[in-house]
């Protein structure tokens, strides 16, 4: 319970972040935790398995590789205790090892479409998006990239020295400048926590911006994203939660408190229309939006009846 414990604390503190990281954390969390487990029936195995499951997918309710991780992971059918420990631990190790393959799966397929010259604009932290620009450049590309700040958290950071470690030339731009900037731009990639069955796409605050900048310059506007960040319960109209962070991520507490009149909204995500997406650059191919329903029932294999 401890490593459970510790993954869930640092995933709801955003230590570890980032839909894909969370959701290797939350798979390899559930294979400790199975490995360990001293329990005497299937009945208690089953029991413990769906409570640290429901501590790992209350961190971070927008994330939907979280719960997608989790069903994944903990899917069994054996009637024997070993047997369920051996399926669990199986399947957590494998949704672990496709991870990693998913982005290099992305990498490779959304490389295709960089031509040498190009100039992308990207929002937040993204392996996914990372993935393709990193890959593009690899094969010999020339490109020069806008990475947004991404604030308050300010995750562009992370990205440009991740680019920069591969010799990419990138500019760091503030998040308010993506329209002054985007003519430069020849096309938008960014990564996904989200996306609904209507194709919708919930990403880091400020996504949506950079969407309607890319419609009206008329930009390519992809989306990196891993079968795993669709989101199985829009199927039935479930609306996707958009977690809202703490005020003291905006401002000083201590400014805050002397300002009685003043409140702070700080969502960390928002959503933009299918209608500015061109195109999903996922682990199984390049799909347009529309496809998304058939990627949550055919590849992660969610009925309606289970949601």
């Amino acid at each position: 319970m401890k490593k459970v414990q510790e993954s869930a604390e640092k995933i709801q503190t955003m230590q570890i972040r980032g839909a894909g990281r969370i959701a290797k954390a939350a798979a390899e969390a559930i294979k400790d935790y199975a490995e360990r487990l001293e329990v005497e029936s299937l009945e208690e195995f089953n029991e413990k398995i769906k409570t640290v499951s429901q501590i790992l997918i209350s961190t971070r309710p927008t994330a939907v590789s979280l719960p997608n991780a989790v069903k994944v992971s903990t899917r069994h059918s054996s009637e024997s205790l070993e047997k369920a420990r051996a399926e669990v631990i199986e399947n957590a190790t494998l949704f672990i090892k496709n991870a990693d393959l998913a982005l290099e799966r992305i990498g490779k397929i959304g490389a295709r479409r960089i031509r040498d010259g190009d100039i992308i604009m990207t929002h937040c932290n993204s392996n996914a998006a990372l993935a393709i620009i990193t890959k593009a450049f690899e094969e010999g590309k020339s490109i020069k990239v806008f990475a947004t700040e991404s604030r308050p958290r300010k995750q562009g950071l992370l990205t440009l020295k991740h680019l920069n470690a591969f010799g990419i030339p990138t500019t760091l731009i503030v998040d308010s400048a993506v329209r002054n900037y985007m003519k430069e731009v020849d096309r938008v990639i960014v990564g996904a926590d989200a996306i609904a069955a209507n194709g919708a796409l919930v990403n880091k605050i400020g996504t949506s911006q950079l969407a309607l900048a890319a419609y009206e310059a008329r930009k390519n506007f992809m989306v990196a994203a891993e079968t795993y960040k669709f989101s199985p319960n829009t199927i039935i109209g479930n609306p996707i939660e958009i977690e809202e962070r703490a005020a003291s991520e905006v401002i000083e507490p201590e400014l805050l408190e002397k300002l009685p009149y003043v409140s702070v909204k700080n969502p960390a995500f928002d959503f933009t229309p299918a209608e500015y997406i061109d195109m999903l650059i996922t682990d199984v191919g390049i799909l347009p939006p529309a496809m998304a329903y058939t990627v949550i029932k055919e590849y992660l294999g969610w009925e309606l009846g289970e949601i």
